[in-house]
């Protein structure tokens, strides 16, 4: 699976992205700007000490990353999604999309057709945070892909 981070700003969460790739045999995408440093100090700094065995691409923007990508199946992740995590037949090699902290995805990205919401009670919470829905919907994906033992 591909994990796409676009315009991270938690060095945190990009941390426990980069974890569940490893964990999942994913590759984590960060997609500039990103609000952290990857430098080796800053790295080291976070305790991101499995951080070189991620196999990690870093785009300059979205749309580098579309042309390097043009076959690649994709999946928005936004709580302002209408189709639920559970309506999505997730196939090995998928890119799960996921944005920024604080603005979540671009508001037309979230109403094509393979956006996707992570179910929730209704007006229980404004959102997950965003390694545990990385968590979520990497899991599920890998369940469904069966690219897990």
């Amino acid at each position: 699976m591909n994990i796409v981070l676009v315009a991270p700003e938690i060095p945190y969460n990009a941390g426990a992205a980069g974890r569940l790739a490893l964990a999942t045999g994913s590759t984590l995408h960060l997609i500039k700007p990103l609000g952290f440093s990857l430098d080796e100090k800053a790295v080291r700094r976070a305790g991101l000490d499995y951080w070189k065995d991620v196999d990690l691409r870093v785009w300059e923007s979205f749309d580098d990353f579309q042309n390097a990508n043009p076959n690649a199946r994709l999946w928005f992740l936004s709580t302002k999604a209408s189709k639920g995590l559970w309506q999505a037949k997730f196939e090995r090699g998928d890119f799960l999309i996921f944005g920024r902290e604080s603005k979540g995805l671009p508001e037309e990205w979230t109403q094509r057709a393979n956006a996707l919401r992570i179910p929730m009670i209704e007006r229980s919470t404004r959102s997950l945070n965003l390694a545990t829905s990385i968590g979520i919907v990497l899991y599920e994906a890998c369940r469904q892909a069966e690219s897990l033992d």
